[in-house]
């Protein structure tokens, strides 16, 4: 899935006190309760034996390149799902959601001079943190749904019981994605040549799509004159670096696929190039900054507007005492409403500290609202302008703004309101499809690509 390989990094220091299992001494939170504990930990053996997911020099490789968006050399862009589901693992919806993201990669590159890290948030997405631990209906209380890789959507005993078993068929669905996506894009479904290839049928008649194929039939001119001129075929334009990345949530898993290589320091997280913390586990002596604090793979935390500056720096002397680059990220999810208050004290005390970090923005999870016909959503209106107002902190902060982290889907969903075809409350109803959170449509997400181009175009005031 990534191609560059790189070597490996000197070793910085080693964390003391810290295996794979040292986790377990700590308080951890959102893991599910199973029933049997010598079930799952026959399953944990079973995940030791089955062959990694990622390897370790694409992790480096990730890591290098991630160091490079700290310096402005390049600009993240992470999406995806906000929770895989084991019935989407299909080559419509894999192919379509690659589409997608390289679509946005392509604006970002042609708006932004800047080569673009691509990271999907699948093949691994399966767990999801909750609110409670239970949910009641008609006086039935049951465990709630955590996830494809923990327990069935559906309200019955059975279906919603923790199922250990089903770790490995997250596994298996992960490797089938990784396998699909990889295979794509060797056969060159990335090929800067065709990008018309990436188009998906039911969006011919949006709003950007003029402004999209003209975009496209500039870089495709372009190639064939650099092309023209050189006698020769440019080389790398049929293939891209590709990445993956998941919340790490269910510690059990994530541990049974942490191993030492060969003529490598330390260990990895096997299950994904790049694992992040999200807010409800991130307390600073918790299991999952445990866990986090000893594997070799990039990192990142989720960061809400309750965090304190003391919070942050506290977190980056656990998780990169040694200020590795490319080791440690933050994705601030603030709101719009909140972001211009909270953002700029954090931003400081690092600035302050001189320590260094990549910021990403996450302009869909504190912007989550209930409608009055019941369905969850996010406004476009939102989305945009927390991205916008992030931009325009990070420059007076003097820090800056390396990446956004959305969730989006190249299906033809209605679960975000608003963008180019101003969907409302009452559209909602004819394609809501997610069981979790609201997803950007095509549409939006290329929308979103769009702004950014454009935001960082503006002369600065």
């Amino acid at each position: 899935m990534a191609h560059s390989e790189r070597p490996a990094l000197q070793p910085v220091s080693l964390p003391e006190d810290w295996a794979p299992s040292s986790w377990r001494s700590r308080p951890a939170l959102q893991l599910p309760s199973y029933p049997d504990a010598e079930v799952l930990a026959g399953v944990q053996e079973e995940l030791r034996d089955l062959p990694p997911l990622v390897t370790s020099w694409e992790i480096t490789a990730l890591k290098q390149q991630l160091a490079d968006a700290q310096e402005g050399r390049r600009f993240l862009l992470q999406g995806g799902d906000c929770a895989e589901n084991f019935s989407d693992c299909s080559s419509d919806v894999i192919s379509n959601r690659l589409k997608v993201l390289l679509q946005m990669s392509l604006v970002l590159v042609h708006g932004l001079r800047l080569p673009v890290v691509r990271v999907g948030r699948f093949a691994g997405q399966y767990a999801k943190p909750r609110s409670a631990d239970t949910e009641t209906r008609d006086g039935i209380t049951l465990p709630s749904y955590r996830g494809d890789i923990v327990n069935s959507p559906g309200f019955s005993a059975q279906e919603r019981t923790p199922d250990p078993r089903r770790m490995v068929k997250a596994h298996a669905r992960s490797a089938m994605t990784m396998n699909f996506v990889r295979s794509l894009i060797d056969g060159g479904f990335a090929d800067l040549h065709h990008p018309e290839y990436w188009d998906l049928r039911w969006v011919g008649h949006s709003p950007l799509a003029d402004e999209y194929h003209r975009m496209v039939s500039g870089i495709g001119d372009a190639v064939r004159f650099m092309e023209t001129l050189s006698g020769t075929s440019v080389n790398n334009l049929n293939r891209v670096d590709f990445f993956t990345s998941h919340e790490a949530l269910l510690l059990p898993y994530e541990e049974a696929q942490t191993r030492q290589v060969p003529r490598q320091w330390g260990w990895f997280d096997l299950s994904t190039h790049f694992p992040w913390i999200g807010m409800r586990t991130a307390a600073i002596d918790g299991a999952h900054v445990e866990y986090f604090r000893g594997i070799r793979n990039p990192v990142a935390v989720k960061i809400g507007p309750s965090v304190t500056p003391d919070q942050l720096l506290a977190l980056v002397d656990v998780l990169n005492p040694d200020d590795e680059p490319g080791r440690l990220s933050f994705i601030h999810r603030m709101g719009a409403t909140h972001v211009a208050s909270r953002l700029p004290p954090l931003l400081d005390a690092l600035k302050r500290d001189g320590r260094r970090v990549l910021w990403i923005c996450d302009p869909m999870h504190g912007n989550t609202e209930a409608t009055s016909n019941g369905y969850k959503t996010r406004r476009f209106r939102n989305i945009r302008s927390e991205i916008e107002q992030s931009f325009d902190i990070h420059a007076v902060a003097g820090t800056r703004m390396g990446g956004v982290h959305l969730e989006l889907t190249g299906e033809d969903v209605t679960e975000c309101t608003g963008g180019a075809r101003d969907l409302s409350d009452r559209d909602l109803e004819r394609a809501y499809r997610s069981s979790v959170d609201p997803r950007l449509n095509y549409e939006q997400a290329l929308e979103t690509a769009m702004l950014i181009v454009r935001k960082q175009s503006l002369p600065r005031t």
